[in-house]
């Protein structure tokens, strides 16, 4: 898969620090594959905790490169505004999916599989996966 077909990755939270700390680390642990663009969509326009849906198609916008778009959420109203672009249909790129998967560690499991050019479907089975990783 060529650099301009790889999946898109958006990270929304409703903190813009959290997100922008978890894509830093996710494209850190992705290593040398293919670069893979991932914005973060974190809190409101004007710096405040919350999301927007604005924020979230902006950055589903600029991450798109006709692979498709993996989004993940890590709060409730993150899942629902999400939702509802969706289900308006034209605010996010086509391709765009809501990725269930715990947020820190399903965006690195994302990136990282996106790097290696994993179509859409393995970048969410990847995310998902995550869920299961245990820690003792």
């Amino acid at each position: 898969m060529s650099d301009d077909k790889v999946v898109g990755i958006v990270l929304v939270s409703h903190s813009a620090q959290v997100a922008e700390s978890v894509a830093e680390l996710a494209k850190g642990l992705a290593g040398g594959g293919t670069p893979v663009p991932v914005v973060p969509a974190g809190g409101t326009e004007g710096g405040g905790l919350g999301t927007s849906a604005e924020l979230i198609a902006a950055a589903a916008a600029a991450v798109d490169r006709g692979a498709g778009v993996a989004v993940l959420t890590d709060l409730g109203s993150a899942v629902l505004t999400v939702k509802a672009l969706l289900a308006e249909g034209d605010e996010l790129p086509a391709g765009t999916r809501l990725v269930d998967a715990p947020f820190v560690e399903g965006a690195v499991a994302a990136v990282v599989t996106a790097a290696t050019g994993a179509d859409l479907d393995a970048v969410e089975a990847a995310a998902g996966d995550a869920y299961s990783y245990r820690k003792v």
